[in-house]
């Protein structure tokens, strides 16, 4: 291997690159653990310091325990994150700058979306509207 500078690099390169590669899905592993709402204390406990003590086989003992619920957990975080960034968006946007009154669109929007879950009738959502613009 040392007649061949640039292939030792190259090697280096993927050992680096694998080794960079293996500590991301340790910390996605731990970090999954600690997320894990079906999981006690103790569970989280067990997991933690089995993947701790012996990392290769604890990380693939768990992704072959609970590797196909780690995707679900991924995506009810991203949206419940999503959740909060709209809720976010549409109390910013109904809000006409410090009074905390609601603007009349933010209204509107709250009619809609009232009328789109089947809470407020068509008729309804003609009369409030038409209240709301007099």
């Amino acid at each position: 291997m040392d007649d061949y500078p640039l292939l030792s690099l190259f090697w280096s390169m993927l050992e680096f690159f694998l080794l960079i590669l293996w500590f991301f899905l340790l910390f996605k592993i731990i970090s999954d653990i600690f997320r894990s709402r079906d999981m006690g204390g103790w569970g989280k406990a067990g997991w933690t310091v089995f993947v701790i003590l012996l990392p290769f086989l604890g990380v693939f003992v768990y992704l072959i325990a609970r590797g196909n619920s780690m995707a679900q957990r991924d995506l009810e975080q991203a949206q419940a994150a999503d959740a909060a960034f709209k809720s976010y968006v549409r109390t910013a946007a109904a809000d006409q700058g410090g009074g905390g009154a609601a603007s009349p669109a933010g209204d509107l929007a709250k009619l809609a979306d009232l009328r789109s879950t089947g809470a407020i009738s068509e008729a309804e959502f003609q009369r409030a509207k038409e209240k709301l613009l007099a």
